[in-house]
């Protein structure tokens, strides 16, 4: 209490923006460590595979392109969240939790007749998001 404290947040950088424009850039870079982390994480892409950096790069393009559409997904969930059999909160759900519900959802895949259809079961809680989901892709 005798001495005052003080505390400073000091930014470097050489952008050439306003003061409040780092600090606002700056205070967003949470998420983008989150997408970095669910990535490597979620996506099992922590360590590449090959030792040749072409292979490396087709690797990286794949994940980007799941990565992506993982997120589509995820957007589309909670654009339906009123179909899930769970309350979602948030503005967006994270990929290890989209493909958890939505991806590894349990189904078989029938040929008869010509035709080829998803069967899923007679009690499926993510059916109803699923089919939203999917009629609008």
């Amino acid at each position: 209490m005798l001495i005052p404290e003080y505390e400073v947040s000091t930014y470097w950088t050489n952008l050439p923006l306003e003061a409040q424009d780092i600090i606002t850039l700056y205070q967003d870079h949470g998420t983008s460590e989150q997408f970095h982390s669910e990535l490597k994480s979620d996506m099992n892409v922590e360590r590449l595979e090959s030792g040749k950096f072409k292979t490396n790069q087709i690797y990286l393009h794949c994940a980007m392109i799941a990565f992506n559409l993982l997120r589509i997904i995820g957007r589309l969930l909670i654009e339906n969240k009123h179909l899930a059999p769970v309350k979602i909160k948030g503005k967006r759900r994270r990929l290890r939790t989209v493909i958890r519900d939505l991806i590894l959802m349990a189904c078989k895949h029938v040929k008869h007749s010509g035709n080829e259809i998803l069967k899923f079961g007679r009690y499926s809680p993510w059916f109803e998001v699923y089919k939203r989901i999917s009629l609008s892709i």
